[in-house]
């Protein structure tokens, strides 16, 4: 929830930089459904800018899964199948229940073999490039509500509320800005892979994506990867209707900053990789493939199809000869916060996993780190990466950074991602 004493001054922030819905792209896009806004997209390439990135993306999305890694070169032996204590027979219990409640033609459209590239189909903007799987706002209300007991049976509670924070806050943005069939709470495409089993020998999962929330969610037995994932608010609150005071990715950004201001000056210039969150020297908009900056993605790194980037270490490390053991603990509160999807045992598993690779952490920054800055950081080692980012508008106006515009990223590098370390051969990406 918001506190009381920032509320104010949050709504005002972005509610100063409401658009004007008078504009061709708002009376537009009213008239449409979320297919036929698609299909104006792709055949009016509108915005120029956004459709040759879903251009590069399907070159992206063409080549075979290898990996996020820092050199190109997948680290073996990091990752291990164990027993995390996860209830995944309930979790089972709850994709049956969803299975029984669909007809065959659904079953077709939301069944995917555990192999399947559909797995990488995710994408963060409000278009529906792929209309994969089933669509919860397409759904009757027992199917929806089913789907919803299955994310929420395979997630922490508070990770439940985390995405239904998002989801609710897509839907906010529809209302403010018109446009209630493109974003709404339901707007999101639901993929089950592989047939629900307790079985460690019978993995399995399920894929949830659409505007400022994407969950990939593995399970072999009663272990759980949950990467990717991304989660991001415009604006990061509600401040009016039915749920007026939820609040998202605040903590995070709090907590990062807290972190860049407790370094010493000389190590915040170390970790300050560019002192401007879109600085001249930033390589941008050439190379859609490779450049590190563009319109959508913005400073962040590895969000959609970005599942085989290279991205090699910045900043400084988060070693006991760098940082003190308060700065370390503050370390993992943060990554904890990024994680937090991850049920209680499995999360405190990979905190654990996290903290035995602090010597190979990095932890780096873009922007400036006064209180009222935008930013972006970055924390990345052998078995996550963290990203966190302050956006201009997409919707709202504002054409730099603001506080009130921000996106999430994790992967797990190293083949992390979609439990593929974890799997067998026979059931690789």
């Amino acid at each position: 929830m918001v506190r009381i004493d920032s509320f104010k001054e949050a709504s005002e922030a972005f509610r100063a930089h409401l658009p004007d819905l008078s504009t061709d792209r708002f009376t537009t896009a009213a008239r449409q459904d979320v297919y036929e806004y698609a299909r104006f997209f792709k055949e009016n390439h509108a915005p120029p800018w956004l459709f040759e990135l879903t251009q590069a993306w399907e070159k992206l999305y063409a080549e075979p899964f290898k990996s996020v890694t820092t050199d190109g070169v997948v680290r073996d032996g990091l990752f291990t199948v164990q027993d995390e204590g996860l209830d995944i027979q309930t979790v089972a219990n709850a994709a049956e229940e969803l299975l029984g409640k669909l007809d065959s033609e659904q079953k077709d459209k939301l069944q995917y073999p555990v192999t399947a590239r559909e797995w990488r189909a995710w994408s963060n903007p409000e278009i529906l490039l792929r209309p994969f799987g089933l669509r919860l706002e397409e759904v009757r209300e027992p199917i929806c509500e089913a789907i919803l007991r299955l994310i929420e049976s395979s997630l922490s509670q508070e990770g439940y509320q985390k995405a239904l924070g998002a989801m609710r806050i897509n839907h906010f943005l529809g209302e403010i800005v018109k446009l209630p069939r493109i974003m709404n709470q339901f707007s999101y495409n639901f993929l089950l892979f592989g047939s629900p089993s307790a079985l460690p020998s019978s993995p399995w999962g399920w894929l949830l994506y659409g505007h400022h929330l994407c969950l990939a969610v593995f399970f072999r037995g009663p272990q759980v990867v949950i990467a990717p994932t991304f989660t991001g608010a415009e604006p990061n609150i509600i401040d009016a209707g039915e749920w007026a005071g939820t609040e998202i990715l605040r903590k995070e950004g709090d907590l990062g900053l807290k972190f860049m201001q407790s370094l010493l000056s000389e190590q915040q210039k170390r970790a300050q990789t560019y002192e401007l969150l879109k600085d001249p020297a930033m390589k941008q908009d050439g190379d859609l493939l490779t450049d590190r900056w563009n319109r959508d993605d913005q400073r962040h790194l590895c969000g959609a199809f970005r599942d085989n980037r290279i991205v090699p270490y910045e900043g400084i490390t988060c070693s006991s000869s760098e940082l003190s053991e308060e700065q370390q603990n503050l370390l993992l509160e943060i990554l904890e916060e990024f994680i937090i999807y991850l049920p209680p045992k499995s999360r405190a598993l990979k905190l654990a996993e996290i903290r035995k690779h602090l010597d190979e952490t990095y932890f780096s920054w873009i922007g400036r780190y006064g209180d009222d800055d935008p930013f972006y950081y970055r924390i990345q080692s052998p078995v996550i990466l963290a990203e966190f980012d302050h956006h201009s508008g997409v919707f709202l106006s504002n054409t730099e950074p603001a506080k009130f515009h921000t996106h999430t990223i994790v992967r797990v590098p190293n083949a992390g991602d979609y439990g593929q370390a974890i799997r067998e051969p026979q059931h690789r990406l």
